[in-house]
């Protein structure tokens, strides 16, 4: 089977309860070779135990955990961490500090002497820190340091390389940087990574697949690309991004606005709704009062609202406004230098097909 269809990792019904609470909830997925796999969510949604199960240093109550078709963790089988063939990352690097960088990087290397000399010096060429082989960890800057764990990781040739929150101590202009090295190096060796992350941006930046999880549970799994086209719930859509919520009620499958009628097909009739639109797909219509076309029909009827505060955010201008028809307050972004007084009073519509609708 060619490698980058291979399975890595499969993970089938996983349980892990603590005094009767379910940490992690019947949780199934899988990682091919060359794969990175998100565990997305907030704090205490089950992603790190998820990943601590996997590692076998906690056990599982139900369910399987097998690496390239052999079953590590299930029904009478509990294969030590030490020999899973997987490669850990931490937030804290935990360099050994008595050792020097290539004596790190070399640490859990089989073979000859000469063969792990080789396999150090090839890796410590591609992370760009050949020059730094005989210093030691004190005398490394941050993502320095990073990338010797990330070389001491792969080093012994994981079959499957698990990531907790490893670059959230860094420095932010270093993130991106040493985010794309790294996901470089763990691609050129075919390794099957699982990422745990509470931060949506780093999800979209690393993942293949992301698997959402609340409560225990994955409750949405895709691209980047379609977990935020396609949320499943209105939690889900307000995890990327913010958002605005006009209410609404369900009559003749159709919700009444104050940017006209939106299609609310699968809801009961007098069910209440809610519109969830995203800052960045609500438009101010510059062109209102016959200076130019007319909005489309994609763009619903333009709805009046006044300005209450608009702030410049560095690449582009919120603006937050109050809707004349019901009070409300809604927020659009604006990417260029927009910043109306308060009190001005502006036209808005929204996109149609850029809305969700959710029950309420």
């Amino acid at each position: 089977m060619p490698q980058e269809l291979q399975t890595r990792l499969e993970v089938s019904g996983l349980v892990r309860r603590f005094d009767g609470r379910a940490a992690v909830e019947d949780v199934s997925f899988e990682v091919l070779a060359g794969q990175v796999v998100c565990l997305l969510g907030p704090s205490g949604c089950g992603k790190s135990t998820t990943l601590r199960l996997v590692a076998g240093v906690d056990r599982q109550d139900a369910g399987t955990v097998s690496i390239d078709g052999r079953c590590v963790a299930g029904p009478g089988i509990e294969v030590p961490p030490e020999a899973r063939s997987v490669g850990l990352m931490f937030q804290d690097f935990a360099l050994f500090p008595h050792l020097t960088v290539a004596a790190n990087v070399g640490f859990g290397v089989s073979g000859s002497k000469a063969e792990r000399e080789e396999r150090v010096a090839e890796l410590l060429a591609r992370i760009g820190l050949s020059g730094k082989a005989r210093a030691y960890p004190h005398e490394l800057s941050g993502g320095e340091a990073q990338r010797v764990a990330l070389a001491r990781a792969v080093a012994p040739r994981p079959k499957v390389m698990l990531m907790d929150e490893p670059f959230s101590g860094l420095d932010e202009r270093l993130k991106d940087d040493i985010r794309d090295h790294t996901l470089a190096v763990l691609k050129e060796e075919g390794t099957a990574v699982l990422l745990v992350t509470h931060e949506p941006d780093e999800a979209m930046r690393m993942a293949d697949q992301i698997l959402l999880m609340r409560e225990g549970r994955i409750v949405q799994r895709g691209t980047p690309y379609h977990i935020y086209t396609a949320p499943v719930d209105r939690a889900a859509a307000a995890f990327f991004s913010d958002i605005n919520v006009i209410r609404g009620e369900v009559h003749g499958a159709l919700t009444e606005t104050p940017f006209g009628q939106f299609l609310a097909p699968g809801h009961a009739e007098g069910a209440a709704v809610d519109i969830v639109i995203r800052p960045q797909h609500l438009k101010i219509d510059f062109d209102r009062g016959g200076h130019g076309p007319l909005p489309t029909p994609e763009d619903g009827t333009p709805a009046r609202a006044v300005v209450e505060r608009a702030r410049f955010m560095g690449r582009e201008s919120l603006v937050e406004f109050r809707m004349d028809h019901d009070g409300s307050r809604l927020s659009a972004t604006v990417p260029q230098v927009f910043l109306p007084k308060p009190g001005t009073v502006l036209w808005l519509t929204i996109r149609r097909d850029r809305c969700f609708v959710f029950p309420a």
